[in-house]
């Protein structure tokens, strides 16, 4: 059922009202606000990735730690960067992007079945042919 002019004009207005008395909660029901800090964030893990490469290459003519440090910045913003990635995509913590090869592994012939699998099977068969 569609909304009349002045139903439409009061709802912009009660919307306006909420905007400006609590920013923060529109922006939560939106979510802009949420994927604009994790784009933020792994936008900022790339510009360390960079960094840590950077001391990784300084380190190795100068101090070995600078290096290992360079190092270890570089893991962690890649690790951020991933992690913030697939909140910004919407990934990761969807059930429905898992691949169906995924979700059941035992829906194919014998060549993908796993070894445990074939291992039971071959038990069950050895027990029906000795007759326990």
């Amino acid at each position: 059922m569609a909304l009349s002019e002045e139903e439409q004009r009061l709802l912009a207005q009660m919307e306006a009202a909420l905007a400006a008395e609590d920013p923060k909660l529109v922006n939560t029901l939106r979510g802009t606000g949420v994927r604009r800090v994790h784009r933020r964030r792994a936008a900022l893990a790339g510009v360390a990735f960079f960094a840590g490469l950077a001391l990784l290459i300084a380190g190795m003519s100068t101090y070995l730690f600078l290096s290992v440090l360079g190092f270890v910045l570089m893991v962690a913003a890649a690790v951020t960067a991933i992690y913030s990635w697939q909140h910004v995509t919407g990934g990761g913590s969807d059930h429905e992007s898992t691949p169906d090869r995924l979700k059941t592994p035992h829906s194919g012939s014998d060549d993908s079945q796993g070894f445990m699998d074939k291992m039971e099977e071959r038990w069950r068969r050895r027990r029906d042919e000795s007759g326990f």
